[in-house]
């Protein structure tokens, strides 16, 4: 989800998540990265959902809008009246403290904000961020009662060698100590190579891999955690694909 796609018909179709076992809610995000250009056209874009944006039960759907961290606050109490929660790109490994250019789960917390998105692919490819980091962000925001968007998935080279499991195992065994409250936890399966290209993962692929993750889950946590827990496809969502996408029974 790019703001580009935000003046769609579906402005907010980045993340999907439902089942067809039991009644998992419904979340549907956008990851803004570092756009609009401004503050005026990310008002201006607000604007515009207000008066496109249909009513929905907040029941059954959650949406999660994460802006540019220093438009974080000037933007939640609008995201808020349209029933959108605010969430952060990004949050530190540390504490507060000598930390030039970080902000931390208290600062956020302070902030009134209760979402993070932690080990988006571009963090981990383009900043070098790796599994250990991702877990110690996690640990943070465990402290602090944030709740989490946790992002793994593979890059083309690793589907295509036919290691997605062992990736998506290895990013997920990382974190699994660091976890003491599953209810505060999101993960969202995003493929690198469906991130912004226009390629999206067939429904049957992602389904496959999502089911992968539950199964996991149930050896590695237990069966209740699998069964419950949220799982989202991010990768080249668009209000074409996204119904296909939604049907499926893990996703």
């Amino acid at each position: 989800f790019t703001p580009h796609d935000a003046f769609s018909q579906f402005p907010v179709a980045g993340y999907f998540q439902q089942s067809n076992i039991m009644p998992r809610k419904c979340i549907v995000g956008g990851n803004w990265k570092c756009n609009p250009a401004t503050i005026k056209e990310a008002n201006d874009l607000i604007k515009a959902w207000k008066k496109n944006v249909s009513s929905y039960d907040k029941e059954k759907v959650d949406v999660v809008i994460c802006p540019p961290a220093l438009w974080l606050f000037n933007l939640k109490e609008q995201l808020s009246e349209l029933g959108f929660s605010t969430s952060a790109q990004n949050v530190s490994k540390t504490g507060p403290g000598a930390f030039t250019g970080e902000w931390t789960a208290e600062s956020l917390v302070d902030l009134g904000l209760s979402w993070t998105l932690i080990g988006h692919s571009e963090r981990r490819v383009k900043y070098g961020e790796t599994d250990a980091d991702t877990a110690a962000k996690v640990e943070k925001c465990q402290e602090q009662g944030l709740n989490v968007i946790l992002c793994i998935g593979e890059t083309l080279e690793e589907r295509e060698g036919g290691k997605t499991d062992e990736v998506i195992k290895r990013m997920l065994a990382a974190v699994l100590p660091k976890i003491k409250d599953w209810s505060k936890i999101v993960i969202a399966y995003e493929p690198v190579w469906a991130i912004g290209t226009g390629k999206v993962a067939t429904p049957d692929q992602a389904e496959e891999t999502h089911a992968a993750i539950r199964a996991y889950l149930k050896t590695a946590v237990s069966a209740k955690v699998a069964d419950d827990i949220q799982i989202q496809y991010g990768g080249s969502v668009t209000p074409e694909n996204c119904k296909e996408l939604i049907t499926k029974p893990d996703i």
